[in-house]
């Protein structure tokens, strides 16, 4: 059984994220997206709001699991049974970011690195800008699906 693992902050969790996850859906047989918890980083959408927003995108999807975790990815990994690491990628520059971190997670623990391309027509959503849209009082509806279940 092929098992992949989505990690990240997802401060929010985007139409690119969830794009990726429903793409990877076609290539594994379940996939846990890991909102991780870094002490070193404040998050500005709650940890709750953000588990609650993930789950309600994919409250109908039996093979996509929401779970929290701390520490090593591949710590975490290892205790879920993932066989893969799920990442997306929109460009170079994310590229340059994700490589050392799957060579790196190869070399400590044989999972290998799956990388997906968003839809294009989501290239440019980025949780830092979206973030910040929402700060200043933007919409931001066209990057984030069911933002109610976030913003509550």
């Amino acid at each position: 059984m092929k098992k992949a693992c989505f990690p990240g902050s997802f401060d929010p969790f985007t139409k690119g994220h969830e794009d990726v996850v429903r793409r990877g859906l076609t290539l594994f047989d379940s996939i846990v997206i890991a909102v991780g918890q870094n002490n070193s980083k404040q998050s500005f959408f709650s940890l709750e709001s953000r588990l609650a927003h993930i789950r309600s995108l994919f409250s109908d999807e039996t093979r996509v699991e929401v779970a929290t975790f701390t520490g090593l990815t591949i710590d975490f990994c290892k205790e879920q049974h993932c066989t893969h690491l799920l990442r997306g990628l929109r460009d170079n520059k994310d590229f340059n970011y994700e490589q050392p971190i799957a060579l790196m997670n190869r070399t400590m623990s044989d999972l290998e690195t799956v990388f997906l391309l968003p839809d294009p027509s989501l290239l440019e959503i980025n949780s830092t800008i979206v973030r910040e849209i929402y700060k200043n009082g933007g919409k931001i509806d066209a990057f984030v699906t069911n933002v109610e279940q976030l913003v509550k």
